[in-house]
């Protein structure tokens, strides 16, 4: 049985390539397209890692980030999160971290880097 790794990303063409990338290598992807949604997901499901987008058609990812932080469920203070967003101006990455992820990585998303910053988390089955 494969890692549940929730991506909460509203862009279709990143989705299908995490997806495509993750499962490849035996993760399950858990798919969110708003951030309400992936923090609602997130809370509903058992979550190894979050891979959070920051520009987000509802809530940024600063916010899913803190919400995830701040839930009721516990294990969700812990469970790992990595930004990976296209915002790569000078302090976007301390933003991200002060949120509360625990890695950031820039877009274009490179494959190779993905797997290994989920790997590095959640080793593939």
């Amino acid at each position: 049985m494969g890692h549940n790794i929730l991506y909460i990303e509203d862009n279709p063409d990143n989705m299908m390539l995490v997806k495509r990338a993750l499962e490849s290598r035996g993760y399950i992807l858990l798919e969110a397209f708003t951030g309400m949604d992936g923090v609602t997901s997130a809370e509903q499901n058992a979550v190894d890692l979050v891979l959070l987008d920051i520009n987000l058609p509802d809530i940024d990812g600063y916010e899913v980030a803190r919400r995830l932080r701040a839930s009721s469920k516990h294990n969700l203070a812990y469970v790992p999160i990595i930004a990976i967003t296209a915002n790569a101006l000078k302090g976007d990455a301390e933003k991200a971290l002060s949120a509360g992820c625990d890695v950031y990585m820039s877009k274009p998303i490179n494959i190779r880097e993905l797997w290994a910053r989920v790997e590095a988390f959640v080793p593939a089955p």
